[in-house]
Order: C-alpha cells, then sequence, then structure tokens
C-alpha cells in the first residue's frame, strides 16, 4: 500500500468512527478574546452567534469554543463587563472546518465602567481583575492573581507571595513583610485562621500550599476595623479557586533536577514504607503512642534493674542507625486537578478538586556551620563556640488536596462556599558534622531528623446581596499538627584524649519524640448597609468575629548507658564503628546499652485561646474623596497550662488577657480614573504565642542550642501610617509609589545569649520601642508603548530603615530590628504571543542584609565594648529565575523553568565590632554559615481532557 493511500484509508477509518458517534459532522468556531490596550486575555467573556441559542464563555486563558455548527456563514457577538460589545460578521464555517482561530481585541468602556452593575460570580484571577479590585479597595493592599502566576510556573504560595511589593522570604518560607520578620503578619486562608506551622514561633509556612490551587492572593498592608488587629506587617489573605468557567480534566507529570543533588551520592537511613506519601507508618514512632508504657530494663533473672531504664528491645523501636547511599536521578511532581460546572434550573453548582505530589531530594554538601562568641580583642582572633562543616541530605515530600464546592442561587444574590485544603508534608534529613565545639575539642556527630506535618483548613461561607445590604457569615475550622518521631544524635569527640575520637558518655547518644496538636473554630459575620442619600451613597459595615484555638505539645527525651563497671561490652566498644554498635542487637541489654528517661516534664504544655472581636467602620463618599473610617475592639484571654515540676505532671495555669480598642481611618482621594492619592492611619497589636511565652526547651541541632520561651513577655503595640500615590495608565497596568512609618511599643524579638560561658540559649526578649519606615515603588506596565507587542515588564522595590531603641543604661545597641531587610528588589520582564501560545518570563530577586538573631551577652559590662555575642546577619545574594509554557492546541502544554540559575553561594554572617586597647576600632567579617544550594532546572507535560 502506498503512503498515500495508507493515509487515505487512515483517515476514512477515523471518519467513520466519529460518524459512528453523531449523526451528522459538525463544525466548530474558536478562538481567543484579549484586552486591545494590554493584549490581556478576558476570562468570563461571552460569544453568542446571531439568531442561535449556542454561547461560550472565555476560558482562564481567554479561549473559546462554538461546537456544533453547519457550514455557512455566522456573526458573532461579543459581550464583556467593562468593554464596548462587538459584532464580528462573515465568519465561515465549511464542511472541512472553520476558518483560522478568530483573535478578537476589545476595547475598555470607561463610561460602562461607571455605571454598570452585575450580579453574578467575581472573577479575580487575572491581573486586570486584581489590579481593578486594588484600586477600588478602600484601604492599601498589593497582590498576585492566578494569571501572573501561572506565568511565572511559581510552584507554591512561598514562591507566589515573592513577587508582592515589600515582600520577601526566609528559608523560602516565611514571609517578610516591609522589613518585618513573620510574627508581625498575619494568615487566612478562605476567610479563616490558619495554625502556627511552627512549633517554636508564631509563621505560616508557605510552602505548603500549592500554586495551582491559588485563585489570588492579597496582602491588605493598613489596619482597618474589618480585619484582625493582630498585624503590623500585613494581613495575607489567600483565596482558593470557586467556580470553574468551563468543564476539564487536568494531569500533569514533571521533573525537577538540582545541581546540587542529582546523580551524586545522597546518604540516607532506614525509613518506613510509607514515606513516599510523606507520613511514617508506625517504624519510628513509641508502640501506644507518646504516652506508650515501655519494657523495663531486667537483668537475666527477669528481675527489674534500676528507675526510667528501658530496653533497646521489646519495645517497638528502630534500631538501625546504619546509612545508605543511593544517586538521585531527580525530583517527581504529579497533579491532577478537576473542574465541573452545572446548571441546576437557572442555579449554579461549581466544583472544584485538585491532587498533587511532590517528592525531592536536597543535598547540601560542604556547609560551613559555625557561631561565634565575643571577639578576643587581646589575643586579636575570632573566638569559636562551634566551627564545623555539615553534609545534609533531604528528601521532602509534599501530598496535598484540595475539594471546593460553589452553590449560586438563581438570582446570583446568594452564594454559598464549601472550601477545604488538605496538605501532609514530611521532611527526612541526615546531618554529618565534623569540627570543633568551645573547648577545641573534635568532634563528629549526626542527627537522624523526619518531621511530618499534616495541615486541614475548610470553611463553610454564605455571601447574600439584598437591597441596600451585602451580608457574609463564615465558620471555619483548621488543624495542625507535627511530629518528630524519634530523632536521634550521637556525638564523638575526643576530649580524653586530644586526636582519639570516641564515644565518651551515654549521654552524647540521645532519642527524643516530640507531638504537636493544633486546633482552630472560628465563626465570622459581617454586614454592609449603603444609603441611598440623594446624590449621597454612604455606607456603614459592623461585624463580629469569634475564635477559639487550642494547642498540647508533649515530648519525651531518652539517652543511651551502660555500667561502667559491669558491662559485656567489647573493651574498645567506644571505638568502634558507632552505627555498627548502636544498630547490633548483640550489643543490647542490662549488661550493655540501654536507654535511660529524662523525665522533663515542664518541657510540655497546654494552651488556650479565646478571642472575641467587633466592629464599626463607615465608608463616606465625598466627591473626590472618600474616607473609610471606624473601630475595632478585641478581647483575647491566653491560658498557658504547663508544668512545675520534671518528674511529675504538676500543672499550673497563667492567663494573658488583654481587652484593645483599634482605630483606624483610610482616605483615598482621586484626581481622576488614573490617579489617586492615599493616606491611612491604623492601631494594631502583636501578641506572644504559646510556645513564646512557655518554659518548654528544645534542643536545636542545626543551631547547636538549646530554644526556650519567656514567660515574661509582653504585648507589642504598633501605630501605622502610609502615604500611596497610584497611577493607572490603562486596564492591567499599575504605577504606585508608598511611604509608610510604623512606631512599635515593646517589640519581641528572637535573641541568643551566652550562657556559663559557652552554651547559648535562643528566646525572646522585648525591646523598649522601634520605629520602622520606608518607601515601596510598584510598577506593571504593558511595553507595547515602545513598540515591544507582548511584553510586560514589573518592577517591585523597597527602601526600608528601622531602629530598635532599649532603656537608658541597657546592655544592648541600639540596631536595625530583627528580620529587617534595608532594601527589596523584585523585577520581571515578560512575553506573551497569543498566536504562538508561548509564555516566557525572566525574573529577578535580590534581598538586603538583614539581622535573623540577636546577639547578647549576660553579665557584659555596658562600658564593656567588645563584651558582646556579635548579630547573626543573611547577606544579600542575586536569583534570577526563567520560564518558558508552550501550548499546542487546547489540549497539550509544557512548562520549563530554571530555578536560581545564578546558584550564588549563601551567606550567613557575623560582623564583630572590636575596640582594641589603643582605641582604635575594626570590625570583623566572620562566616557563620555557608552552603552552595544548586540551580534547579524543571520540565513539567500538562495534558488537558
Amino acid at each position: 500500500m502506498t503512503k498515500r493511500n495508507k493515509r487515505i484509508t487512515i483517515a476514512a477509518t477515523a471518519l467513520m468512527m466519529l460518524g459512528s458517534t453523531t449523526t451528522a459532522l459538525a463544525q466548530q468556531i474558536k478562538g481567543s478574546v484579549v484586552d486591545k490596550n494590554s493584549h490581556e486575555t478576558l476570562i468570563g467573556a461571552v460569544v453568542t452567534i446571531e439568531g442561535s441559542k449556542l454561547k461560550a464563555i472565555t476560558d482562564i486563558d481567554g479561549n473559546f469554543q462554538l461546537n456544533g455548527l453547519k457550514k455557512g456563514t455566522y456573526t458573532l457577538y461579543i459581550n464583556y463587563v467593562g468593554y464596548k460589545p462587538q459584532r464580528i460578521d462573515g465568519v465561515r464555517v465549511t464542511d472541512a472546518a472553520a476558518e483560522d482561530a478568530l483573535s478578537i481585541a476589545m476595547l475598555p468602556d470607561e463610561q460602562q465602567l461607571k455605571e454598570v452593575v452585575v450580579t453574578a460570580v467575581e472573577r479575580r484571577s487575572t491581573d486586570a481583575a486584581m489590579i481593578q479590585v486594588a484600586k477600588n479597595s478602600p484601604v492599601i493592599v498589593s497582590n498576585v492573581s492566578a494569571q501572573e502566576i501561572s506565568r511565572t510556573q511559581e510552584t507554591n504560595a512561598g514562591e507566589v507571595i515573592r513577587r508582592v511589593p515589600g515582600v520577601s522570604l526566609i528559608d523560602d518560607k516565611f514571609v517578610m513583610v516591609r522589613g518585618l520578620s513573620q510574627r508581625y503578619n498575619n494568615v487566612w486562608v478562605n476567610g479563616g485562621a490558619v495554625p502556627s506551622s511552627e512549633a517554636d514561633s508564631r509563621a505560616f509556612s508557605f510552602d505548603i500550599i500549592p500554586s495551582s490551587q491559588i485563585d489570588n492572593l492579597t496582602i491588605v498592608k493598613s489596619p482597618s476595623a474589618e480585619y484582625p488587629a493582630d498585624y503590623s506587617g500585613g494581613f495575607i489573605i489567600v483565596n482558593t479557586k470557586e467556580i470553574p468557567t468551563e468543564n476539564n480534566l487536568t494531569f500533569s507529570v514533571g521533573g525537577n533536577w538540582n545541581t546540587s543533588t542529582v546523580f551524586k551520592a545522597f546518604s540516607y537511613a532506614k525509613g518506613s514504607a510509607t514515606d513516599f506519601l510523606a507520613f511514617d507508618n508506625g517504624l519510628r514512632s513509641l508502640r501506644g503512642g507518646i504516652d506508650a508504657s515501655l519494657n523495663k530494663l531486667t537483668d537475666a533473672a527477669g528481675n527489674k534493674v534500676g528507675d526510667n531504664l528501658y530496653s533497646l528491645r521489646g519495645n517497638g523501636l528502630n534500631n538501625d542507625w546504619r546509612i545508605k547511599s543511593l544517586n538521585p536521578i531527580g525530583d517527581l511532581k504529579l497533579a491532577a486537578s478537576m473542574a465541573r460546572r452545572w446548571n441546576l434550573g437557572g442555579r449554579t453548582l461549581g466544583l472544584l478538586a485538585a491532587l498533587n505530589y511532590t517528592n525531592e531530594q536536597r543535598t547540601y554538601t560542604d556547609m560551613q556551620n559555625n557561631l561565634f562568641g565575643i571577639y578576643d580583642a587581646v589575643n586579636d582572633r575570632s573566638n569559636y563556640l562551634r566551627y564545623s562543616t555539615d553534609d545534609q541530605y533531604n528528601n521532602n515530600v509534599r501530598l496535598g488536596a484540595m475539594l471546593n464546592l460553589t452553590f449560586l442561587s438563581k438570582d446570583g444574590n446568594h452564594k454559598y462556599q464549601l472550601k477545604n485544603i488538605f496538605n501532609q508534608l514530611s521532611t527526612n534529613r541526615y546531618t554529618w558534622r565534623e569540627g570543633v565545639d568551645a573547648q577545641s575539642n573534635k568532634e563528629n556527630s549526626a542527627e537522624y531528623y523526619y518531621r511530618s506535618r499534616t495541615t486541614y483548613n475548610g470553611q463553610l461561607t454564605g455571601k447574600h446581596t439584598f437591597t441596600g445590604d451585602a451580608l457574609d457569615w463564615s465558620v471555619g475550622y483548621a488543624y495542625a499538627n507535627r511530629r518528630l518521631p524519634d530523632r536521634r544524635r550521637y556525638l564523638l569527640n575526643d576530649m580524653q584524649n586530644p586526636g582519639d575520637i570516641a564515644l565518651h558518655t551515654g549521654n552524647d547518644i540521645s532519642r527524643e519524640w516530640t507531638q504537636l496538636d493544633e486546633h482552630i473554630f472560628s465563626v465570622g459575620i459581617n454586614d454592609k448597609h449603603t444609603f441611598n442619600l440623594a446624590d449621597w451613597t454612604p455606607s456603614l459595615q459592623v461585624g463580629g468575629y469569634g475564635e477559639y484555638r487550642t494547642r498540647q505539645y508533649q515530648t519525651r527525651s531518652f539517652y543511651y548507658q551502660w555500667n561502667p563497671a559491669a558491662n559485656t561490652l567489647p573493651t574498645d566498644f567506644q571505638h568502634m564503628d558507632i552505627t555498627q554498635l548502636l544498630s547490633d542487637e548483640l550489643y543490647m541489654g542490662a549488661d550493655k546499652l540501654y536507654i535511660f528517661e529524662q523525665q522533663q516534664m515542664r518541657n510540655n504544655y497546654r494552651g488556650h485561646n479565646t478571642l472575641g472581636a467587633g466592629y464599626l467602620s463607615a465608608s463616606l463618599p465625598f466627591g473626590a474623596l472618600g474616607i473609610h473610617a471606624g473601630v475595632r475592639f478585641e478581647h483575647n484571654d491566653m491560658e498557658l497550662i504547663s508544668n512545675t515540676r520534671d518528674y511529675e505532671k504538676s500543672e499550673t495555669s497563667r492567663h494573658y488577657r488583654t481587652n484593645d480598642l483599634f482605630p483606624s481611618v483610610n482616605a483615598t482621594y482621586k484626581f481622576n480614573d488614573q490617579h489617586q492619592l492615599r493616606l491611612s492611619y491604623g492601631r494594631s497589636i502583636n501578641r506572644p504565642e504559646f510556645r513564646e511565652v512557655s518554659s518548654s526547651v528544645f534542643y536545636d541541632f542545626d543551631l547547636a542550642s538549646d530554644v526556650q520561651g519567656n514567660t515574661e513577655l509582653k504585648n507589642c503595640y504598633v501605630d501605622n501610617v502610609d502615604l500611596r500615590y497610584e497611577f493607572y495608565p490603562s486596564r492591567g497596568e499599575i504605577i504606585s509609589l508608598a511611604a509608610f512609618y510604623k512606631n512599635f511599643d515593646s517589640p519581641i524579638e528572637w535573641t541568643y545569649t551566652v550562657a556559663g560561658g559557652t552554651n547559648l540559649i535562643y528566646s525572646y526578649k522585648n525591646a523598649k520601642s522601634a520605629v520602622n519606615y520606608g518607601l515601596e515603588l510598584d510598577i506593571r506596565k504593558d511595553l507595547s508603548f515602545i513598540g515591544l507587542r507582548g511584553f510586560s515588564w514589573s518592577f517591585n522595590g523597597a527602601l526600608i530603615k528601622s531602629k530598635v531603641k532599649f532603656e537608658k543604661g541597657s546592655k544592648e545597641e541600639d540596631r536595625p530590628m530583627q528580620g529587617q531587610s534595608p532594601y527589596l528588589v523584585n523585577t520581571g520582564l515578560f512575553y506573551k504571543n497569543e498566536p504562538m501560545q508561548l509564555d516566557i518570563a525572566l525574573l529577578y530577586n535580590r534581598i538586603g542584609k538583614r539581622i535573623i538573631g540577636v546577639g547578647r551577652s549576660e553579665g557584659s559590662s555596658a562600658s564593656d565594648d567588645n563584651a558582646r555575642v556579635p548579630h547573626s546577619y543573611e547577606m544579600p545574594r542575586n536569583t534570577i529565575d526563567l520560564s518558558v509554557g508552550k501550548k499546542w492546541g487546547s489540549h497539550w502544554e509544557l512548562k520549563f523553568n530554571i530555578r536560581d540559575l545564578l546558584a550564588e553561594r549563601v551567606y550567613y554572617k557575623q560582623f564583630a565590632k572590636v575596640t582594641y586597647a589603643d582605641g582604635s576600632h575594626k570590625t570583623i567579617d566572620e562566616i557563620s554559615r555557608c552552603y552552595k544550594p544548586g540551580r534547579n532546572i524543571g520540565l513539567q507535560a500538562i495534558y488537558k481532557f
């Protein structure tokens, strides 16, 4: 058979198969709808055919498709809110196919924007929509849309939020707004509070929310009565997706290759069979849970030996300490999503479901991990409290799911939503350390670390529009846990015989189990009434919010022991391969190795927090001037329940109660539809968290130090002033310049103190006061005006200055606030080619030098300039990301990206300010941590049904 005949046969067969399911060959008209000025795609535009009931709605990419057509010539009508209606005549459909895909450009109708009132589903997934939201907001906000997320190929909310003006990240997941650390921010997901993802601090780990689940992300930067008062940097609102514009089913598979990890030796310890699903199946857990009773240690005759002594055998413990090796071939990323929309007699029911899975490995070798004490000015040399080199191997797994249901009434005035987001995350990490301790002993140590986190956030909400009133309500529940099952550590050193590294005491081998559970129940209601008083339309808003939060933290610690005077261990067991010694049951027993439980009940705590709030606010339009003012009352009662004795349950309760009023006023002056000026003032609060006021002590291996709370922490009160000018050149574009000032009364900071000469203790402390002020610039501009059609540019940067003040005569020094960056720069160049279905983005980010830990010294003299442990700083580095996305038809899409193209080293430093005997001064640059993260190369294929 010839090739030509073969092609004809295949084509004929395909037509016969098609004919078996359709009675007549139906054709289609397809195309895309964009803004004529900005070339942004328009989502939700309605395309109809004259004389027919057939219609289509453009999807998230602005595409539409009209099916079931016969040959002929048609007239199309395109309608979109805020744009001039468009009519296209002479669209031909033949027996073979329709004409080429249509490209329809619509002109904004500024007059219509001022007059039209629409009751429908508000779409906030596009850049243009979110800019419009920011423009019309009575408060100062910055935001990111799903469209921008798709364009930059960010993988989680942590990466997404970096694109917001004045925002930076710590550890790639904790958010800082306007140079303020994560504790000064508040986070809600879908209108409800979320638990802290960290046991030791108030922080929300944004890396737990996949970007594919986000519809938009907004940061409120000025206080307002309708928002909680507990934020000063920003109130961050993450909204997941709602009613879809079309039915679809999407699958994606992708990989990522980290240049410091892939195809190189990767060390790991024995794990459980379910580690790949981000949870431990019980291999590492205590049999019976955190409160399990273990089998006591007995001798050969079965008699109990000692108190709090337990056998390593027969208690279900994983005693395999041996290290294995593999060569990773890359990370795996899988995702699936489903969108369904039903019309139920004029009512609309929408469903969005998503699953995502990530399994990645990261290696950091030859990582410097040092800590410096007070500089030795006499001998002119650094004083090491720790000097070490780490090899760290991380396996991170994330399993996420989302299920959202939305019901919209026939008239569009009533919307009910049930939103659920679940994430299961784990980190399996092995760290090998070689170095020197503060006593100049050489040491080798290792940590076997496994952490799993479960987070769930669910809300049932309603939004109702009545004549003159807009009412919304919500009921929410959130849960988070953190499990650290069987964190194992050992230490070998040469303290007894220099140069001879060996095991010296059983206390240098430890095992620890930690469990944290937190629940949040919330309920809220808001009503906004608009008065129609002739030509004046003021509005009054009232609302209430209640929240009950409970937390329980438990830990158990065990140390290895042997009887020095009577044991049957090999004579040289302290010089044996430590992993073999600890793994072989031959060396376990009453006359060999066993474990001792160090009872530390004071490290356990429970907490309850009750928050009740009510507010009243008014929006008053006076021509070009709009004023939004209000006051919020909050009653907060935090109860901490802790033990007073280590050896038994001895609970005592302490309450931290406050009743506060928080006034706020936001004024906006509109010069015209493109230019406006904002001025705002508001008072806010920053409250300590449970862990920060508890006496619990936790040993952090990375820091090689203890972390503990401070029961005497006080609330921090903040006065906030903002001034912002905004210019909107055209739809989807913005240029804004903002100035801000914040005054802190008793700011809470993360500090470390030298205790006992060489040991560090990390904790929390109130300073007297602080000020924080700066400028922010945000630009999002289409570049067609300079002949670069399809190109757009975004820039956001901030210059920030802060100063912490202390009581007169204090040993502390005035300095920038902990966590504050003096400058932030985010910029990106984007290219979009609609006919080629091609998107390219080039992104740049840099964050200024910032204090991550405040150094202090107990007992030092205020007049001794050298008697201070230097602060720890994270140093600036440049990051460049490149992403390319290409679609083929309406089904296939391929995404390629390179993250951290420059792969510059990450540096953390301490700067010792030294004064010599002759009165001269010098600043010493000391590297506390340094590692190379490698660049990430990613590829993802997506198929959409």
